[in-house]
């Protein structure tokens, strides 16, 4: 059996604001095949108190159920599982503590992926659903907590936008008693769009051929107009009305009758109509269809795409090493440098080739960046602009760790940026700059000559440097460099010493 057709087993996870979803699917031959489908409806947003902070409650709930998707990808390698929190996780003050907790009941790291990364990703998913290709498209998924909006061709995304408007989040400020009012709903209509008023220019002068919905708010919507016989195909906009006009006939959340409509969805269907209702009024749309691909089916797909040499992560990198003027060389020199300090090192302080080298390649690759900014204090312009842009394929938290590798190449290491990190990652990121501070050092020549084959030994706190015999005597600039360096990293209470 070739390597292409030894079948592989993944998870994606998404921790939504409204419900959490697990898919599993094998992976052969270049096609994927779902075999697991797992929907716990948990509503994690309206577990936020007053303080944006998770209610124990709401936290116990998302536990428990992280703990039965835990005992289904218990045996999947954990490279081939990946899980994504959203909306509610971004906005929550203690998610720190609520992802330590769900980390350890589900078994595997939980990604908060941001807005516009949430939106190309379920721009994917709908992508793989479809058949027609090559169409212009308009996507929007109506989640618990926001709602994204994509336009793309084919399988890239054009305009990407995530706005904090959702099915539970509208429910609870314009529907907090279960009453729907006429009065009510149209308020709750306005306010979506109003938030539909910063994109609403710039989306219909891209334009597009269909407008497709996704996700649940979306799908529940349909499954009512095409059960009650008031949308023939999608969802119409005179279909949408006649469930409007329904709501307020009937007039509260515990008293609606559809067919169609699961008991779980009653609360937030409100909610979810007046989003609906605001994007076919902002954007001037009397037809939506429906695609069964969402945020999990674009994270199915991005994992098997990072395991097989088509990670969007590494565009992202070269995108920006292009728009900041990066010299390639010289980057890749650094890079260099740094993989073969990190496989001289990477027992000793169990580091890993995925995320742990990535990560170093990718610091090393966009270290400079902050020189098109300024030269001096570059590292931390370079910062700065890491943490703040859109990389598409990164994790808010890994995006943080490039951040700081990036702001911590040189001068004085950042402690304090250092102590943000959760706890569990602070020893390997300061062991992953240390090894890209040492790579950008030796190459402060920015020569092509090849440097000479060092001897590596590190222990948690300390690393030695071998350099064959009379190197550094013949380079002094060098070895005054890295004995400044070991004044700089003591100060950090790590030893570096030479040899």
């Amino acid at each position: 059996m070739t390597a292409k057709n030894i079948k592989e087993t993944y998870a994606a996870i998404d921790l939504g604001s409204n419900s959490f979803h697990m898919i599993v699917a094998d992976y052969a031959d270049d096609r994927i095949r779902i075999i697991d489908r797992i929907k716990e409806m948990i509503r994690l947003a309206a577990g936020l108190d007053r303080d944006n902070r998770l209610t124990e409650s709401a936290m116990d709930a998302a536990i428990g159920c992280l703990e039965r998707f835990g005992q289904r990808v218990r045996e999947i390698p954990s490279l081939q599982v990946r899980a994504v929190g959203t909306n509610t996780l971004r906005k929550a003050k203690n998610s720190r503590e609520f992802l330590a907790q769900a980390e350890a009941a589900l078994g595997h790291p939980i990604e908060i992926i941001a807005g516009q990364e949430e939106a190309r990703l379920i721009y994917q998913g709908v992508t793989n659903a479809i058949y027609n290709k090559d169409e212009q498209r308009l996507v929007v998924d109506i989640g618990g907590g926001s709602t994204e909006l994509i336009i793309g061709r084919g399988p890239e995304p054009i305009l990407l936008e995530s706005l904090y408007m959702g099915c539970v989040n509208i429910t609870l400020n314009h529907f907090p008693d279960g009453e729907i009012s006429g009065k009510r709903m149209r308020r709750a209509i306005l306010f979506a769009r109003q938030e539909m008023e910063v994109i609403e220019n710039s989306y219909r002068r891209q334009g597009w051929d269909a407008a497709i919905g996704s996700s649940g708010s979306i799908l529940g919507i349909h499954d009512i107009l095409k059960t009650e016989g008031w949308s023939e195909q999608g969802i119409t906009r005179a279909g949408l009305e006649r469930l409007t006009d329904e709501l307020i006939l009937q007039g509260h959340a515990d008293e609606l009758r559809f067919e169609g409509l699961p008991e779980s969805r009653r609360p937030i269907l409100a909610g979810g109509v007046a989003i609906l209702c605001g994007v076919f009024e902002s954007l001037g749309l009397e037809r939506m269809q429906i695609s069964d691909g969402a945020l999990r089916e674009g994270l199915l797909h991005d994992l098997i795409g990072r395991r097989h040499d088509r990670d969007v992560r590494d565009n992202s990198i070269r995108t920006m090493m292009l728009r900041y003027g990066v010299d390639q060389e010289h980057a890749r020199r650094v890079r260099e440098t740094a993989a073969s300090l990190f496989e001289q090192v990477r027992e000793g302080w169990v580091l890993a080739a995925d995320p742990d080298l990535k990560l170093l390649s990718w610091a090393a690759l966009v270290h400079e960046i902050g020189i098109s900014i300024a030269h001096a204090q570059h590292h931390r312009h370079a910062g700065y602009l890491i943490a703040h842009s859109d990389l598409a394929g990164f994790s808010r938290q890994d995006q943080e760790v490039l951040a700081l590798l990036a702001r911590a190449h040189r001068r004085k290491f950042p402690l304090e940026e250092l102590d943000a990190i959760p706890a569990a990652e602070r020893q390997k990121v300061f062991q992953l700059g240390v090894l890209l501070r040492l790579a950008v050092l030796l190459n402060r020549s920015r020569s092509s000559t090849v440097l000479p084959r060092m001897q590596v030994r590190a222990d948690r706190q300390t690393l030695t440097l071998g350099f064959p015999e009379d190197w550094l005597a013949g380079h002094p600039l060098t070895l005054a460099d890295l004995e400044m360096e070991a004044e700089l990293l003591g100060a950090a209470n790590f030893s570096l010493n030479l040899q």
